[in-house]
């Protein structure tokens, strides 16, 4: 049972050192909180039926040679190392974000897998995506009960991404002053971002491994001991202090050698590496509790300065699809005879006159465009 004992930078220096420095310690922008204070910047609450952190980290150790010989085990697709920040000098994973002082981790956690899920899914990893936590949490949460103080799970996160939506940060900028939801934008019902699924991934590392090489993040909750919030570089393994609470981080890469998760945080970057920490497999059940990938990107919204590569069509009414640079295919809305021949129309002036197009899809069908 956490309590609120403090530890020193010194306890966790003299622990460090009896297990041989596997990581680096020091003052970061979470070690001077009080335990409260640091329990606020977690935020994992199980509903009723699902294990508690205690019952989590009491089963992760019990099976921690077996996972942390799963996630070694080389899979056909997962090579000895990888990391989302640097595939073949792309970054595919957004910049590091800070949740303060709300239990908001799950929904940060949840948005980080999923903007890097869409870099990956449309292989461009420049693209320019920023969805909203606070709709995610202050709206979505909210409507389920759940508050700064409860904390969220990320199973009805991801639920609510699928059935939902989220918007972009722009229309609803995280903000703990609006955190009633009056922050949202009025056009929000047209700038959703949707998933058409997500996969659980719990418990099993090769898995994960698999998926952050083909499809991108893994959102993962684990147990955050007192030592945690001091962590500044290495390898973390808990070393000293109490068990603190869960917490929902993003895993966006992995290495064999000598055997660590490399995950992205919501506290800033004056935390950690730059705000990104590794983890040693099989440490703080990081593998063995809730973690989440998204299957696909819903394309519906507004999708700008886009460029037609290619048209295709059949002998068939109304089947006509465009082909656009970073996005791929797009059927063409058959509503009626007058839209789609005008859509069509449309497209080819694009296509001949190398223009540029904004279009209005839903579900990657093609509903408005306007040529450039």
């Amino acid at each position: 049972m956490a309590t609120n004992n403090h530890i020193s930078l010194k306890e966790i220096e003299e622990a460090l050192s009896q297990q041989h420095d596997p990581w680096q310690a020091g003052v970061t922008s979470m070690s001077a909180l009080m335990p409260d204070e640091q329990r606020q910047r977690l935020g994992v609450k199980p509903p009723p039926g699902e294990l508690t952190s205690e019952q989590v980290e009491q089963q992760a150790l019990q099976q921690r040679d077996q996972i942390r010989a799963s996630a070694l085990a080389r899979g056909i697709k997962a090579p000895a190392a990888y990391d989302l920040r640097n595939v073949d000098g792309a970054n595919f994973i957004t910049p590091i974000t800070d949740q303060l002082d709300c239990g908001s981790c799950v929904a940060f956690g949840t948005v980080a897998a999923v903007e890097g899920r869409l870099r990956k899914q449309r292989n461009d990893p420049a693209l320019d995506v920023n969805l909203s936590e606070a709709h995610l949490f202050f709206v979505h949460a909210r409507a389920r009960g759940y508050n700064c103080d409860t904390g969220w799970w990320p199973a009805e996160a991801f639920e609510d991404f699928k059935t939902k939506g989220v918007v972009d940060e722009a229309c609803y900028p995280y903000d703990l002053s609006k955190r009633d939801g009056s922050g949202l934008c009025s056009d929000a019902a047209q700038r959703l971002t949707r998933i058409s699924g997500f996969t659980t991934l719990t418990g099993k590392p090769a898995d994960i491994k698999e998926w952050l090489v083909s499809r991108g993040p893994v959102s993962a909750c684990f147990n955050v001991y007192a030592d945690f919030f001091s962590y500044r570089s290495g390898i973390y393994k808990h070393v000293a202090g109490e068990l603190r609470g869960g917490h929902c981080v993003s895993i966006i890469g992995y290495n064999d050698n000598p055997g660590y998760w490399i995950c992205k945080n919501s506290w800033g970057k004056s935390w950690g590496d730059q705000g990104f920490f590794n983890i040693a497999y099989g440490e703080c059940a990081i593998e063995s509790w809730q973690n989440h990938g998204a299957d696909e990107i819903v394309n519906t919204g507004w999708q700008n300065n886009s460029r037609v590569l290619g048209l295709w069509s059949i002998d068939q009414d109304r089947n006509a699809w465009a082909y656009f640079q970073a996005l791929g295919w797009r059927k063409i809305s058959t509503e009626t005879d007058a839209v789609f021949y005008q859509l069509l129309t449309d497209l080819i002036s694009a296509k001949a006159a190398a223009r540029p197009v904004n279009f209005y899809e839903e579900n990657s069908v093609i509903k408005q465009v306007y040529v450039f």
